[in-house]
């Protein structure tokens, strides 16, 4: 009985969770709408106004040169940033793939030396010790 009380207040709970997110989910995107032709006519009032000033080709020429700028600009940041993010991910894969080859060696520890006569348990230990002291040195940061 008290599983079901638990379980039905946990079940409106997330209910009245989900009908918050659903709610700001329509306002946020009537925000983004409305802020998205707002930006388009603050565009088109700059355009009305370079071309009664500099004429209409003119400010047309400008514009898209500006436009293309801003999407070159975008490109590049998003590239810049996608290859930093590529290269954390490596990094972070490398040190992963390291922990857990650390990890099975010594889980394999036991039942390596268990069968092992001494003169091939001695290069299986020296390795093991490096591995430990590889996994716990430690390293100058670098930035990147």
């Amino acid at each position: 009985m008290l599983a079901t009380l638990i379980a039905s207040v946990a079940s409106g709970e997330i209910a009245a969770s989900l009908e918050r997110a659903k709610g700001a989910a329509v306002a946020y995107l009537l925000a983004a709408i409305a802020a998205f032709f707002g930006l388009a006519f603050l565009i088109v009032a700059a355009y009305i106004f370079a071309a009664d000033r500099y004429g209409a080709l003119t400010a047309a020429i400008g514009f898209g040169f500006g436009f293309m700028v801003v999407a070159i600009a975008v490109v590049v940041i998003y590239r810049a940033k996608s290859r930093r993010e590529l290269r954390r991910a490596r990094r972070r894969h490398r040190s992963e793939g390291k922990a857990l080859a650390a990890t099975a060696a010594i889980a394999l520890a036991p039942a390596i030396l268990a069968r092992a006569r001494l003169p091939m348990l001695i290069p299986v230990l020296g390795l093991l010790g490096f591995a430990i002291y590889k996994e716990n040195a430690r390293r100058p940061r670098r930035r990147g």
